[in-house]
């Protein structure tokens, strides 16, 4: 066996995610949906006619994928949250784009949603320090 590169925590599997798979129906029309959520520069490029990539900053990707999904599987909890710097203005980002059951704002931070395949997705609003974990009692609105 050859060498085993190690993280700072000792681990050969690092603490952070690639990436995230999104089962889609149609993979163009994804795309298409996601692009008007997500605003990146340009719209990435459809690989092996079932894939979209979006590059999430650091080291993680969005991949869309028509290849995976299932018709009639639906899941009530969030595949993954994004990270906002204001949830209201997230909140009403993503109805102007289309997406669906979009919920009241939840302890004043985050709201979920369908997107148009039916995966439900939330946004968290990151504290005003911009670190997304830390505790909100008394923060101010």
């Amino acid at each position: 066996m050859g060498e085993h590169t190690r993280t700072s925590s000792g681990s050969a599997v690092h603490a952070s995610i690639g990436a995230i798979f999104v089962p889609v129906r149609d993979i163009e029309s994804a795309r298409d949906w996601y692009v008007k959520l997500l605003e990146p520069p340009r719209a990435p490029d459809i690989l092996l006619e079932h894939l979209a990539v979006f590059p999430l900053g650091g080291s993680s990707n969005l991949v869309l994928d028509s290849r995976i999904h299932r018709s009639g599987e639906r899941r009530s909890t969030p595949l993954f949250h994004f990270n906002a710097d204001d949830a209201e203005r997230a909140r009403d980002h993503v109805k102007s784009v289309g997406g669906s059951d979009v919920s009241s704002i939840q302890h004043g931070h985050w709201f979920t949603f369908t997107d148009p395949d039916g995966n439900v997705l939330m946004v968290r609003e990151n504290d005003r320090t911009g670190a997304p974990d830390s505790h909100r009692k008394g923060r101010p609105r």
